[in-house]
């Protein structure tokens, strides 16, 4: 009896594995995915208001984009510049950190070579995105080139100073994004959250702030929630993703969301968290949904 129940129950244990091998994902993944339905039956805290990055789901078009981030709770679309504001507002959603002003991710303000250029199209940007009405345009410190971090950063200053000053006059905010330099942006200048706090001090203005990349950060230089707790007063804006990898925020990845995301809360934030991971899993919207889930702390 005791080796038929064995049977029994290896049989349902291989059944199961099969049909969840049929279905394309992992038994763990099935099992957040279990976990994530479970905590849909709850309604949402929404103590942090989360976005979503518009590139990171581009096999959606932005009106379903819009439509099934709004069911999960979200409530804004990510780096979208003045073409697709109006389809975010006919839903009802926020841009909480607009784009389309800079050159790339490159050529920055840390280089004299491109202030000219970069002042031409913030200066047409931060007027629409106000009158948008919008708040955060993201900027670039750009490549080192040999630059050591004075120097750099006074280029920065020099060519971020006159448009701090017009985005003061517009209520706008420019946010400078922290990226890591050792895996996905080589040589990207503002690689570390020391580097951007000294510069958003030396503009000292509150029309300049940081996007401080969870993701990014971690691999640069980690202690991401010290940081986040010394230096909340010059960030304006979050992004997340795994470690490694830049995908879902699941086990398979090092970073503590929910703790990352209390320490969030505890310092008063009241920006917005967007989520800028790469699914991996065929489900991307389901990935979507649970980390909407996992940071609504």
């Amino acid at each position: 009896m005791k080796n038929l129940n064995r049977r029994t129950a290896l049989k349902g244990l291989l059944t199961t594995t099969a049909t969840l091998g049929a279905l394309g994902t992992t038994s763990a993944y099935s099992m957040e995915t279990a976990q994530t339905a479970e905590a849909e039956a709850t309604p949402m805290l929404n103590n942090i208001k989360q976005s979503v990055c518009r590139w990171c789901f581009q096999d959606l078009s932005l009106d379903d984009l819009c439509v099934k981030a709004k069911e999960m709770g979200i409530k804004g679309i990510d780096l979208v510049g003045p073409n697709d504001w109006a389809t975010l507002k006919k839903h009802g959603l926020d841009s909480p950190m607009c784009n389309g002003a800079e050159i790339n991710l490159t050529d920055g303000f840390n280089d004299p070579r491109f202030h000219a250029q970069l002042h031409k199209q913030y200066s047409a940007m931060i007027p629409k995105v106000a009158a948008a009405g919008y708040t955060n345009l993201i900027c670039f410190s750009g490549s080192r080139r040999g630059m050591t971090d004075e120097v750099g950063l006074t280029n920065a200053v020099k060519g971020l100073q006159p448009m701090v000053e017009l985005a003061a006059k517009h209520k706008v905010v420019l946010v400078m994004e922290l990226l890591n330099s050792k895996i996905d942006h080589h040589d990207y200048q503002a690689d570390r959250t020391s580097w951007g706090v000294a510069l958003a001090k030396r503009l000292g203005s509150e029309h300049f702030k940081l996007l401080y990349d969870i993701y990014h950060m971690q691999i640069d230089e980690g202690d991401v929630i010290r940081n986040i707790i010394d230096n909340h007063a010059y960030i304006a804006h979050y992004h997340t993703a795994g470690v490694p990898g830049r995908h879902e925020l699941d086990d398979n990845q090092e970073l503590n969301y929910p703790a990352i995301m209390r320490a969030i809360k505890a310092t008063g934030f009241q920006g917005y968290v967007a989520q800028e991971f790469i699914p991996k899993q065929t489900d991307k919207l389901a990935s979507l949904r649970q980390a909407v889930r996992l940071c609504d702390v």
